[in-house]
């Protein structure tokens, strides 16, 4: 029998689920077979699942329209809640780091949490949050967007590493705060369409220290101001702007440097589309664990890839399927589930996914 994908504010008493449903965190919402009632669509909104498979067998289920995981997300109510929360917050930070540039004001960093936190309190968890992100993704990239990514993304990665309340604070203050000397950077090298030239690219490593001189001498835990200097060192010294080995770079700037690659690469710039996720936790694994602290690392990829776990994915083939089960020895290559066949990506070199839909 035939199966549709649809949102669940499309659900109706009666529906037959097609596939089993499950939470971001693995749970079983719902299994195969379950025959919708009311109180069962409650509980798919409530563990936040924007869309499911139905059994397609009767003749009105045919105006039913069919959507992308994508559409699915930016058509929910979440989501316009939290794009709205998360274009104020651009504004204020904005705000905030121009009177700073300039200057003008010291850091508040309570004033900076203030938004921030605002859409932290109405996210569930974690996994929310990245679902969330995962619809802003085709905004082109500026500074200020990628900061507050950034600051998302620690606040996200602290709870996973099981910091306190005040690490966390600071550790999301810092993925805030990492880019700021970019404020000093010419606007016409930020905003270029294309490549880079060395030069330019030369000028724009020079945020780090320009951050760094920007707020050295403010009242401010000395790890945000290390996350302005650091957050572009790598482990095995081939960083800037000091060529840091591992046990010179600051903890904190260790967890941002993972975090901003991969807002970075996941973001849509001008001169390029977004990297698929698989993508970059593929180049992760490939060169990572010499470039970054590898505890701070798998615990990221681990979680990351879990978060994209029963989305439904295109294949570089064509074909559409679910993210059934994450091989943790091979994050990138997860099993895919296309109707009554498993492909194990990992077996299937010359098979990869493309895009998240």
């Amino acid at each position: 029998m035939e199966a549709i994908r649809i949102r669940t504010d499309q659900a109706q008493s009666g529906m037959v689920v097609a596939n089993d449903v499950y939470a971001t965190n693995n749970q079983l919402v719902l299994p195969k077979g379950s025959v919708l009632e009311p109180k069962m669509i409650s509980r798919l909104r409530f563990y936040g699942i924007y869309g499911f498979y139905i059994q397609k067998d009767e003749p009105e289920q045919d105006m039913i329209q069919i959507e992308s995981y994508i559409e699915t997300l930016r058509n929910s109510e979440d989501f316009k809640k939290f794009s709205h929360n998360y274009v104020a917050t651009i504004d204020h930070i904005e705000d905030n780091f121009g009177q700073i540039a300039h200057g003008n004001s010291e850091v508040n960093l309570d004033a900076l949490l203030k938004n921030t936190g605002r859409i932290l309190a109405d996210s569930r968890n974690g996994s929310h949050i990245m679902e969330m992100l995962h619809g802003i993704r085709n905004n082109d990239d500026i500074t200020f967007v990628h900061s507050l990514n950034v600051a998302l993304i620690c606040h996200i990665f602290a709870d996973w590493l099981k910091f306190s309340p005040e690490d966390t604070k600071i550790l999301t203050l810092s993925g805030l705060m990492h880019d700021i000397g970019k404020m000093l950077i010419p606007k016409e090298i930020l905003a270029k369409n294309n490549k880079l030239t060395e030069d330019e690219f030369n000028i724009i490593k020079t945020h780090t220290t320009k951050g760094y001189q920007l707020i050295m001498d403010q009242p401010i835990d000395i790890r945000i101001k290390y996350a302005t200097l650091m957050h572009h060192e790598r482990c095995d010294g081939s960083g800037y702007p000091n060529c840091f080995t591992r046990d010179k770079i600051d903890e904190f700037s260790k967890i941002i440097a993972i975090a901003d690659v991969y807002d970075a690469m996941t973001s849509k710039r001008k001169y390029r589309d977004a990297f698929c996720p698989f993508d970059v936790v593929a180049e992760f694994e490939r060169e990572g664990l010499q470039k970054y602290d590898p505890h701070y690392l798998m615990v990221f990829l681990e979680r990351i890839v879990h978060s994209y776990l029963h989305n439904i994915v295109r294949l570089n083939d064509g074909r559409q399927g679910e993210v059934i089960m994450i091989n943790k020895y091979s994050l990138a290559k997860p099993i895919i589930r296309i109707g009554d066949t498993y492909i194990d990506l990992s077996k299937e070199r010359k098979i990869k996914i493309i895009e998240i839909i």
